[in-house]
């Protein structure tokens, strides 16, 4: 019992680690499965049947606001991978919101199959935004940084 304790804990661990939305776990005789709800699926409508089951009605989550899209260029991820903002831990950002950069700068790194790719800007100005997390999974087309 306490290593199936153990083996939950681990991927609970691990799927907050990575991002993800659902994991599965397999024994011989047993499974656990796992599931977030994303905020796209906690923010759509659900169709629930009343006790007249000819008529149905639509309960309505309500949502949040979605935030402001960043002002400038975004740079994109280029592949997935894990995104790092520093060339170590502990080391300082390569750069942060409020920064000039100029194009070809490295301004990040992604981790992928062992490999660090450096992520260079592709326009010059004034980083805006940062809003993929450092050692986070990050997908091709994620916007890693905005530069304006």
């Amino acid at each position: 019992m306490d290593d199936l304790k153990g083996a939950v804990s681990e991927l609970a661990q691990m799927m907050e680690e990575f991002g993800l939305t659902e994991a599965k776990l397999k024994g011989e005789d047993w499974s656990v499965s796992f599931s977030r709800l994303t905020p796209a699926a906690a923010a759509s409508p659900t169709t629930t049947v009343s006790a007249d089951t000819s008529v149905p009605r639509t309960a309505v989550r309500p949502t949040k606001a979605e935030p402001a899209k960043p002002k400038g260029t975004p740079i994109n991820s280029p592949m997935m991978g894990i995104f790092f903002t520093s060339p170590s831990p502990g080391a300082p950002p390569f750069v942060k919101e409020g920064d000039t950069v100029t194009a070809g700068q490295v301004v990040g790194l992604i981790e992928a199959m062992k490999v660090f790719n450096e992520i260079t800007a592709t326009v010059s100005g004034t980083v805006t935004a940062i809003p993929a997390e450092s050692g986070r999974l990050v997908q091709p087309g994620d916007p890693l940084l905005y530069i304006a």
